[in-house]
């Protein structure tokens, strides 16, 4: 009855306004950024951010149940039939904070069992090699389904153009989602008429150096942006650690060994000496890596979600920025605004800063 009620109002939006529907453009629009900020900041605590504006042409239509680890998303849709999904970025709740701190990578094609009946099968790269942060897969897990429900609902009213936007975790994950969503366009699971256009605001680096060869060539034609505030941690993280196992097939690194060995008595000790120096501490680090942000939170993981599944581990931990960045600076107006205080670690992170810097600053 719910979706039948769903459908019903999403078509009378459409049919009223089809007239003016109007297909999204590539490339970075100011305009459009600041009207999802509008929309995402209000959706993780409205009351903190009430100084943010309301949306000018979006209206709330569907807010998800919560799910995974405090995961939650909106759809908005304005009067010209185009559609916003929304996904939620941290809350106060340390389940929320466990999925940021579940950084272990694991690959970027599987399937992660999230309870006896219910098992995610997703495709986020055709890199054999990709590999994506495990707290926010997760965390996508538990929304898809319900997002790619309301999307094919959408899309039998008419609607073809989506924005996809998410601050700080929201980011994160709309990474993901992101990616998610045009596979699933390859395989043909999605009308590949459905034009995607995605925002994420603050967002984190959500995999390794081949997930953003992927995700940069789905979306290199002015369909994807992060933006950030150069003063912002966030978009720093997770740590990231790069090992000689880190790069594509064919290195230098693959038979250096060997190489040394054929040098010859003393060169070839002293080089591997050096070499093994070199190598072994970062090894030695995303070992632990996997120890702590894998296994050990992957414990904490089952307390709240005890039906769900250990993944299997990538053996990577090499983070690195990804997509297109659209980059906020502050002058010294702004830094008298928002001063440079250690006691205030989110002080250049909260939404109200990322407008305020798109307000005054972008073109």
């Amino acid at each position: 009855m719910k979706k039948i009620l769903f459908l019903f109002s999403i078509s009378m939006i459409v049919n009223c306004f089809c007239s003016n529907a109007q297909k999204l453009k590539p490339g970075f629009d100011k305009k459009e950024y600041i009207e999802l900020l509008k929309l995402t900041a209000k959706h993780t605590n409205p009351d903190f951010f009430k100084d943010i504006p309301a949306p000018d042409n979006f209206n709330m239509q569907y807010r998800s149940p919560i799910t995974g680890l405090d995961n939650a998303w909106e759809l908005w849709t304005d009067k010209k039939g185009t559609a916003a999904i929304s996904v939620r970025g941290t809350t106060a709740k340390p389940v929320s904070w466990l999925a940021n701190f579940y950084a272990a990578m694991v690959p970027a094609q599987g399937a992660i069992k999230l309870s006896s009946t219910s098992t995610f099968q997703y495709r986020l790269a055709d890199h054999p090699a990709a590999t994506v942060h495990a707290g926010w897969l997760l965390a996508l897990a538990s929304m898809a389904p319900d997002i790619v429900q309301h999307i094919d609902s959408c899309y039998k009213t008419g609607i073809k153009n989506i924005y996809l936007v998410g601050h700080s975790q929201g980011g994160g994950i709309t990474y993901l989602l992101t990616a998610y969503l045009y596979q699933l366009q390859k395989q043909n699971l999605l009308p590949s008429d459905i034009r995607f256009k995605t925002y994420c605001s603050a967002g984190p680096k959500p995999g390794n150096l081949f997930f953003a060869y992927d995700y940069e060539a789905m979306t290199q034609e002015g369909w994807a942006f992060n933006v950030v505030n150069t003063s912002d941690w966030v978009p720093e993280v997770p740590l990231s650690v790069q090992t000689s196992g880190d790069f594509n097939e064919i290195n230098p690194f693959r038979d250096v060994k060997k190489a040394i060995n054929k040098l010859g008595f003393p060169k070839n000790i002293a080089l591997r000496y050096v070499y093994n120096r070199m190598d072994k501490p970062s090894r030695r680090a995303q070992r632990n890596y996997q120890k702590y942000l894998g296994n050990m939170m992957s414990k904490m993981v089952h307390k709240n979600l005890k039906e769900s599944e250990k993944p299997t581990f990538s053996n990577s931990s090499n983070y690195v920025r990804t997509g297109h960045y659209i980059v906020l600076v502050g002058d010294e107006a702004y830094f008298k605004k928002y001063s440079d205080d250690k006691m205030k670690i989110f002080q250049h992170h909260m939404p109200n800063v990322y407008y305020y810097l798109a307000m005054s600053y972008l073109k």
